[in-house]
């Protein structure tokens, strides 16, 4: 089969996409996966090919502008939508119809709808790719929404208002494009209840140890496991030395997210690394170096976390997989998004302390947190249980399964 796997996004989101393709191939499938040039070594690494697409999430979102537009509050964001957003979607769109032209199946993120209206106008069938549990639930709200619960009825509502809300920000401009480059009618309701309606397959890439397959999910949505790769990866010569001349350091490294003072940041987290009494592996954060820290640019995470003594992070979706199947205690500090679900989960998994947002970090708040994941025995116990489960799991067999490919 000729597999097309649509990656929008940072790593975290790519890398599972990849993983996923690579078990696909070793199946015998061509898989190509349309990402930004950017991730081009990451895909050609594992063997699958790379449909460049030339707008590159990232490079927004790593802009000044693009970092003033995700911390510009609901109204903000649906105006920065669509003066930044909007105007790079006919390219996007354009491009990913003529890679998957000939595509017997498409793999797609459920936002925008790729997959429904690809399938509309070639008549191949698709699959959803969920990198959190996205289905309406009873058991706890839609991880974009920061609260633990909303009760039973709250908690189903909450996808309803996501999802509208989704819809009432993006319909207008989907519907222009369905015209424009697929020559389809317009949508009357959004592409999350059609694909629902069509009882269209969902892969959602976590592990059932993480977050418990709720009772009232449809028999089409499937909870597979992370979607783990497996990369070549040489750390530097210098790195290696620092890691063996001392105890486990902690990772520190916030992903595609930009602090609003970089530098201060950077201050901050090494006076709260000092203050916890631990040395430092810093990741995309400013600062110069010293004996006691060490500074990196990329790394594979699942290679790197498991000599670590914890991990500080963002709460990324891929970022939190791969800490916690290191079996290292999680330090999250979520910005926005669905990081506050897995800093909140991290730490009903007992695999770290409570999440905190980044906005209320101090040195004081940060080298406690440190001190409690790397010295507290039923922290570093329950990491450890976790992540002996996590790394017995074949999240990507269980995903081509479902496909039956």
């Amino acid at each position: 089969m000729r597999i097309a796997v649509l990656a929008f996004g940072s790593r975290g989101d790519t890398q599972p996409c990849v993983a996923l393709g690579a078990g696909l191939a070793a199946r015998g499938h061509r898989v190509t996966v349309v990402a930004s040039e950017r991730y081009g070594a990451l895909v050609g690494d594992a063997g699958l090919e790379l449909a460049p697409v030339g707008v590159d999430p990232l490079e927004i979102v790593e802009s000044e502008e693009g970092q003033a537009w995700l911390r510009s509050g609901p109204a903000g964001f649906v105006r920065g939508f669509r003066g930044i957003v909007e105007p790079l979607a006919e390219q996007l769109v354009t491009e990913v119809d003529k890679v998957c032209a000939d595509a017997d199946l498409v793999l797609s993120p459920a936002l925008g709808g790729f997959g429904h209206h690809l399938s509309e106008r070639y008549g191949m069938p698709y699959a959803l790719l969920h990198f959190q549990p996205s289905e309406p639930t009873r058991t706890f709200p839609n991880p974009l929404v920061p609260l633990r619960t909303l009760g039973g009825v709250g908690n189903r509502a909450s996808y309803a208002l996501v999802e509208g809300l989704s819809w009432l920000m993006l319909g207008r401009m989907v519907n222009r494009l369905r015209r424009k480059v697929f020559a389809l009618g317009p949508m009357r309701g959004s592409p999350f209840r059609r694909a629902r309606a069509d009882r269209v397959p969902v892969l959602c890439g976590v592990s059932p140890s993480v977050v418990a397959r709720p009772a009232d999910w449809p028999n089409y949505v499937h909870l597979t496991g992370f979607w783990s790769l497996e990369r070549a990866w040489t750390p530097e010569p210098e790195l290696v030395a620092f890691l063996d001349a001392g105890p486990p350091p902690v990772y520190v490294g916030f992903g595609s997210m930009v602090p609003a003072d970089p530098a201060g940041t950077a201050e901050t987290v090494v006076a709260a690394l000092r203050l916890a009494g631990v040395r430092g592996v810093l990741q995309g954060l400013p600062y110069g170096g010293a004996d006691d820290m060490f500074v990196i640019g990329d790394a594979d995470h699942q290679r790197l976390f498991p000599r670590m003594a914890a991990v500080v992070h963002h709460g990324g979706a891929g970022t939190t997989g791969s800490g916690l199947r290191a079996g290292v205690p999680g330090v999250v500090c979520p910005f926005f998004s669905d990081q506050p679900f897995w800093g909140a989960r991290v730490a009903l998994l007992g695999a770290g302390p409570a999440p905190l947002p980044v906005r209320r970090v101090t040195v004081e708040a940060l080298a406690e947190r440190v001190a409690l994941a790397v010295r507290d025995r039923g922290i570093r116990a329950a990491a450890a249980r976790l992540g002996e489960l996590l790394r017995a799991e074949d999240g990507v067999g269980r995903a081509c399964e479902v496909l039956g490919v």
